[in-house]
């Protein structure tokens, strides 16, 4: 399934980091397919499904419910209580093949730049500094950095466009 527009398909996925006194960091982050923007990325010592559901509810309150999620089978992304919420919210899952992290390209890719540009280079003294830093990471990610597979426009710049060309839900 390839996303046709924005809120279309939203992608979930987990990266660990640490502090600077070597507690584990837990990364949610959230991206639009077919925008390529990150939505999200949340930072805790611990995620399970009811930060999983808070995070996303946070996006919905401003964007609208997707139409799917696609996640991994990991338990915080399986619970009952997550698939109770999809169902409320009429927003369907899909799932990938366990293993198979080439069904999620452009969460993936996200959360490699996200690697690669902040957590290798950050050294995070607790949680807050995390969502700080993390915060304006994404923030240079949505709304500074042009996509070739979005015609060099920002995924923010490539999202207001959908917006305004409704009925063009095309990639340029």
């Amino acid at each position: 399934m390839r996303a046709s527009g924005p809120n279309d398909v939203w992608a979930l996925d987990f990266c660990f980091d640490e502090t600077a006194d070597l507690r584990r960091i837990k990364l949610l982050n959230v991206v639009d397919e077919f925008t390529r923007e990150a939505l999200a990325i949340d930072a805790a010592h611990s995620i399970n499904s009811h930060s999983v559901i808070d995070t996303v509810e946070r996006v919905v309150a401003l964007r609208g419910a997707p139409a799917h999620l696609r996640t991994d089978n990991g338990p915080e992304l399986t619970a009952a209580a997550l698939r109770h919420w999809w169902r409320i919210w009429g927003t369907h899952t899909t799932y990938i093949e366990p293993g198979s992290r080439w069904e999620t390209p452009f969460v993936e890719s996200v959360g490699g730049r996200l690697r690669d540009e902040c957590l290798n280079i950050e050294d995070f003294t607790n949680i807050l500094e995390a969502l700080v830093i993390l915060k304006d990471w994404r923030t240079e990610y949505d709304n500074y950095r042009p996509h070739q597979s979005l015609g060099r426009l920002t995924p923010a710049a490539y999202a207001a466009h959908c917006e305004t060309h409704q009925h063009q839900p095309e990639h340029p």
